[in-house]
């Protein structure tokens, strides 16, 4: 795999169509919502489960890219794993191991799993494995307007339980966003992902797989929920060096977002115009759009 050599950042854009793009557990699963702003919130936990999703579906258990984070596998099962390929014990209940040691583990894990190679994650439950700062970091989202949160009240023709059955069906309710615009902004670290002790191993090759779930993630991820979803636009800028050659603000100021009509809600992508701002694109930073 090659090494990466360049910082970026980049600007993904979204959208939902009568859907729930992340129901808030604490709010009876309602699209998570600024209640002070009214805008609408996505958090990074979500899109990284839709881009583990999509990394597993096309890589499978290939060697180098299963995902750590997975349904139904414990998190210590894969520390037990690492210490096992490092020949280290695991039943000594007395045995601690040492900061060289858990270097090992720790990379024997960021070689095989692409989410912590990527994202990074704290392994220091069970077996100590260490910690992972990972070189690719993303921001919650947020919609471009205010967003509605809608109650929709469905019916079934039928019920669950056999004492209902006189009731003959069933009343049930759907959160939906009728539309919004989503906006996230993310971070990739060349210098994170090289470093001699911290280093991930994070590769030109895996930078480009995250590119391609950030493209095609909500393809994957059709359900009655969640609706209409779909990535609009992705914008990468990409620095000259591995320090980076401006800052990230400046350059996410850059990408602007208006609606065309003021007056009425936007119930579309095609309601809003993207401006890209080039005069402050500084030098030594190049923009790259994916879609």
């Amino acid at each position: 795999m090659s090494t990466l050599k360049n910082r970026y950042e980049f600007v993904l854009l979204y959208d939902v169509e009568n859907g729930n793009p992340n129901g808030d557990p604490d709010a009876g699963n309602m699209p998570r919502i600024d209640p002070e702003t009214g805008y609408g919130i996505v958090t990074d936990v979500c899109l990284k489960r839709k881009i583990r999703n999509y990394v597993e579906m096309v890589k499978g258990d290939t060697a180098g890219y299963r995902i750590y984070v997975k349904e139904g596998i414990p998190l210590n099962a894969n520390h037990v794993e690492a210490y096992k390929a490092v020949n280290l014990p695991i039943d000594d209940k007395n045995f601690k191991a040492k900061p060289v040691e858990i270097q090992r583990a720790r990379a024997w894990i960021c070689t095989n799993f692409y989410d912590v190679r990527t994202f990074g994650a704290v392994m220091s439950t069970g077996l100590n494995c260490g910690q992972v700062r990972g070189p690719v970091q993303i921001n919650f989202s947020r919609s471009i307007d205010p967003i509605v949160q809608q109650e929709v009240t469905v019916t079934r023709l039928t019920v669950t339980r056999e004492e209902e059955a006189e009731k003959e069906r069933t009343i049930g309710r759907k959160h939906i966003v009728p539309y919004g615009l989503y906006r996230v902004e993310g971070y990739v670290s060349a210098k994170l992902a090289n470093d001699q002790t911290k280093g991930t191993g994070f590769s030109e090759d895996d930078l480009n797989l995250f590119w391609e779930a950030l493209i095609n993630m909500f393809e994957h991820d059709r359900s009655a929920a969640r609706g209409k979803m779909a990535t609009r636009k992705l914008f990468i800028f990409k620095h000259d060096s591995e320090l980076g050659n401006a800052p990230a603000h400046v350059l996410f100021d850059s990408i602007l977002i208006k609606r065309k009509e003021e007056s009425k809600p936007p119930r579309s992508f095609n309601d809003y115009i993207v401006q890209i701002d080039k005069e402050k694109l500084p030098n030594g930073v190049h923009l790259i759009e994916r879609i």
